[in-house]
């Protein structure tokens, strides 16, 4: 069994600040890919970073320059610094993970989510 679980998702204004975490736990032999989706309401959920084990990111073009992912492999933590966030930037927040089960499966998979809300 493995589980995914986020935290710091909360209210901010725009122009704010806020970093994402989600704790990877369970039966785990290692995590290739770990990455943050979003869905705002009436849209389809979204890519926003991924982060591979070796180090290289990729962001969707609408978050460049403002948000920041990083990981504790040690911990099977991923992180989403958020700043300079902006009302298009409310959605509720899903941590994603490829892992390899310490009996040699390999699965996706996703976490409950978190709700950002950037509003004044």
């Amino acid at each position: 069994q493995v589980q995914l679980v986020e935290s710091g998702g909360g209210l901010v204004q725009p122009g704010g600040s806020l970093r994402l975490s989600c704790a990877a736990s369970g039966s785990i032999s290692s995590i290739n890919v770990m990455g943050w989706y979003r869905q705002a309401p009436g849209k389809q959920r979204e890519l926003v970073a991924t982060i591979i084990s070796g180090g290289r990111t990729n962001y969707a073009d609408s978050v460049k320059g403002r948000f920041t992912i990083s990981r504790d492999n040690a911990k099977n933590t991923v992180y989403l610094q958020m700043d300079s966030l902006k009302a298009e930037d409310t959605a509720v927040y899903y941590c994603n993970a490829n892992a390899i089960t310490k009996y040699g499966s390999s699965f996706t998979y996703w976490g409950q989510g978190t709700q950002v809300t950037v509003s004044s």
